[in-house]
């Protein structure tokens, strides 16, 4: 039975949850001739692996630090990646083409759909990296009014705003040190690495709105366990990184992917670790 191939790549990548949720659609859905694996693959070493894959290979989900990195080694990109700069999922056509498209946007909104959170007023974002951008993307399909961002630096504020423009949002920028403030926002996407909103905990307002963290490990963040501590609606990262994961299965088998199959698999390995 010859073998049809899809993969995880980045750096680090030894603690993805990927190959995980895959797997588990492939089974879910009877695949038995799928096979998903992850490599550690840095940006130097990103076009020789692309230029050696075979016809055996279906699509590829990439993460940190190659999302941008593999916009040059592919023959189109959707209008969704264009519009953040980012690839995180890469389509093989039959003729060998390669397609690249970013499913962490509709998947933000289809984690939030779920929670029951559709229009909002206005919005927070905490940071201001690869994944804030990817919110404010997702935030200029659902929010009527201002985004205010929380930042580090000039620099980081600057690129805050540079990218709402670009997508259609009206970005507020302020100082870190005032973070608490963004509590009382109806929806905060919190987009930083783990610890840095933990001081933020015990600031979580009584009538908390909701909180998406795109944290999974460890989880939950003492954000998060504050925030549900208050009643607030919380949305984790094993969310986002399920329903991105759904839509990628989807775009490289040409099947809707499992949610609930992948999810469970998800909620077993993070309990195994």
């Amino acid at each position: 039975m010859s073998r049809i191939r899809a993969a995880v790549l980045g750096s680090p990548i030894e603690h993805s949850l990927s190959p995980v949720l895959h797997r588990a659609a492939y089974q879910e859905l009877g695949l038995d001739d799928w096979s998903y694996d992850r490599f550690e693959v840095d940006e130097a070493g990103l076009p020789d692996f692309v230029a050696g894959l075979g016809r055996d290979w279906a699509g590829l989900s990439l993460t940190m630090p190659l999302k941008r990195a593999v916009i040059p080694l592919l023959d189109a990109v959707s209008d969704t990646a264009a519009a953040v700069e980012a690839v995180n999922t890469v389509v093989f056509t039959q003729d060998g083409r390669r397609l690249g498209d970013n499913t962490d946007i509709p998947g933000i909104l289809a984690a939030l759909q779920e929670r029951g959170i559709g229009k909002v007023p206005s919005a927070a974002v905490l940071g201001a990296g690869a994944t804030a951008s990817s919110a404010l993307a997702a935030l200029a399909r659902i929010c009527s009014g201002e985004v205010t961002a929380y930042v580090r630096s000039r620099g980081r504020a600057d690129e805050m705003k540079q990218w709402g423009e670009r997508l259609g949002v009206q970005v507020k920028t302020v100082d870190w040190a005032r973070a608490a403030e963004a509590l009382a926002a109806p929806l905060v996407i919190a987009t930083t690495p783990a610890g840095a909103t933990d001081a933020l905990a015990p600031a979580v307002p009584e009538a908390a709105g909701t909180l998406f963290d795109v944290l999974y490990d460890p989880w939950p963040t003492a954000l998060a366990a504050a925030w549900s501590a208050r009643g607030g609606t919380v949305v984790g990262g094993l969310d986002l990184l399920v329903h991105q994961a759904v839509l990628q299965v989807g775009q490289m088998t040409g099947r809707p992917g499992p949610l609930a199959a992948m999810r469970a698999a998800g909620e077993r390995a993070l309990a195994a670790r």
